[in-house]
């Protein structure tokens, strides 16, 4: 299990002697309890062709997260990556990984609960999704396998946010 905490701004101290305290996170923070690929799907629909392709593919790159209150008190976290790469004749490969995340959170107050889980939550779990996903084009014979670019959790959530504060967007349909 791993503890994450903003670093303090000043040092606990013990009560009685006022020596520093060890190991006790102070503020707001959360506690990862468990880690786990929830689904993962690889495709590679023209292989061996997609393999041997000249240039760059494009691609098209989709990121969701998703976090919900637990009967137990802790807070599932689902981060949703797909990836698909194509060329103006092909799909080269197509990637969709939902890796998740059970966290406790400690100390944060309501009006943080929601970044906590949308922000600081997905981007701890990114670099195991990352890796996940690299391993999977590997596998499915791509060298050098793809690397997701650092993912700005913060201006997604951000963006989601002035988004909903703008309304919903009339689809024109009725």
């Amino acid at each position: 299990m791993t503890d994450v905490t903003p670093a303090p701004t000043d040092t606990p101290t013990d009560s009685q002697n006022g020596a520093p305290t060890e190991g006790q996170p102070t503020g707001p923070g959360f506690r990862i309890v468990a880690q786990y690929a929830k689904d993962l799907s690889f495709e590679n629909p023209r292989a061996p062709d997609s393999l041997r392709i000249e240039g760059k593919p494009a691609i098209d790159l989709g990121v969701e997260m998703n976090a919900q209150g637990r009967p137990d008190g802790l807070f599932e976290v689902e981060l949703r990556l797909t990836v698909k790469a194509t060329t103006d004749t092909m799909t080269v490969f197509a990637v969709e990984l939902v890796y998740g995340g059970l966290f406790a959170l400690s100390g944060v107050a309501e009006q943080d609960i929601e970044p906590m889980l949308l922000i600081e939550c997905p981007r701890y779990l990114f670099p195991f999704a990352r890796e996940i996903i690299a391993g999977a084009t590997s596998d499915g014979g791509f060298y050098p396998p793809f690397m997701l670019d650092p993912i700005d959790f913060a201006g997604i959530y951000v963006a989601r946010q002035q988004q909903i504060a703008r309304g919903p967007v009339d689809s024109g349909q009725a």
